[in-house]
C-alpha cells in the first residue's frame, strides 16, 4: 500500500494472508533487519534499487559523493566522460551519475559476482544498460584503460571497529563491503597505487571515507605522490568525501 492508500484505506482489513506477511516483517524488523532489506529495495539519489545480502545497502552519506562528482564533471565540461566506479556493488553510485549525466558511459568492478550481477539488474532497470559495463574483478588490476572520472565507496571499517558497528551493519551488510584491515585503510593504499594510471589528464577522484579518516586518507595519498587533496563534508558538517586529481 502506498502512504495515500494508508490514508484512505485505513479501515480496510489486511485479510488473513496480509496480517501473516505483516507480522513476519515485522519479527524481521525487531531483529535489526534493515527495511530496505525486508522490502529487497532501497532508494537513492531519485532512483529505486534493488539490494540483496551480497550487497551494500545504499545509504544517504554517498549521495554527497555523487553530488561532488557531478560538480566536477560541470565545471571540467568533459564531452562524453567515461567513469569508473570501483567497487560498483548494487551499482548506485553508477547508476545515479548515468542518471544525472545522459552523455557519459560507465563501468563498473566489483570482486562479488553476486554483486555484479545486482549491478546489472540495476542499471538495466534504470535504462542505463546501454551505457554500462560491468566487470567482475579485483579492483583495477583488470583495467588497462583510462577514464575522466573514478569514483569509488571502497569499504574503509577496520576490523578493530567491528564490535561497535550497529547490528543493521554487522547482521546484514556483507563484510566484503566493509571491512578494509585492521585500521580501515588497506583499500586506499591500493587506489593511491593505481588512480594515477587510472585517470585521464585533467581527470578527478572522489571517494567516500569515513568521518574520522580524513588525515589519515589525505597521508595515504600524499605518500604516493599526490597534492591538492581536498575534503569536502557531509550534510551534517563531517569529513565524508576526498577528492584526488592526477599527478
Amino acid at each position: 500500500m502506498s502512504s495515500l492508500d494508508l490514508l484512505t484505506r485505513a479501515e480496510e482489513p489486511l485479510g488473513e494472508k496480509n496480517a501473516a506477511r505483516l507480522q513476519e516483517v515485522l519479527e524481521r524488523r525487531l531483529r535489526d533487519e534493515p527495511v530496505s532489506r525486508i522490502l529487497g529495495r532501497s532508494g537513492f539519489y531519485g532512483l529505486e534499487l534493488a539490494v540483496t545480502p551480497d550487497v551494500l545497502d545504499p545509504r544517504a552519506d554517498t549521495e554527497n559523493l555523487v553530488d561532488a562528482a557531478l560538480t566536477f564533471l560541470r565545471e571540467t565540461q568533459v564531452s562524453r566522460p567515461r567513469i569508473l566506479d570501483l567497487g560498483t556493488g548494487s551499482g548506485a553510485i553508477l547508476c545515479a551519475l548515468l542518471r544525472s549525466a545522459p552523455d557519459a558511459c560507465g563501468l563498473g568492478v566489483d570482486l562479488s559476482p553476486a554483486a555484479c550481477i545486482v549491478a546489472r539488474n540495476n542499471l538495466e532497470t534504470c535504462g542505463l544498460a546501454g551505457r554500462s559495463s560491468i566487470i567482475c574483478g579485483d579492483w583495477a588490476d583488470a583495467i588497462g584503460a583510462s577514464f575522466d572520472l573514478v569514483v569509488s565507496n571502497p569499504p574503509y571499517i577496520g576490523l578493530q571497529e567491528a564490535a561497535a558497528l550497529e547490528p543493521e551493519v554487522t547482521r546484514y551488510d556483507p563484510p566484503l563491503a566493509l571491512f578494509a584491515g585492521e585500521d580501515g585503510l588497506d583499500c586506499y593504499r591500493r587506489l593511491a597505487r593505481d588512480i594515477a594510471r587510472l585517470l585521464k589528464p585533467g581527470g578527478g577522484a572522489f571517494f567516500e571515507i569515513g568521518w574520522r579518516q580524513a588525515q589519515a586518507v589525505g597521508q595515504v595519498f600524499a605518500e604516493a605522490g599526490y597534492r591538492n587533496i581536498r575534503i569536502f563534508k557531509d550534510r551534517g558538517g563531517r569529513d565524508r568525501i576526498a577528492e584526488v586529481r592526477n599527478r
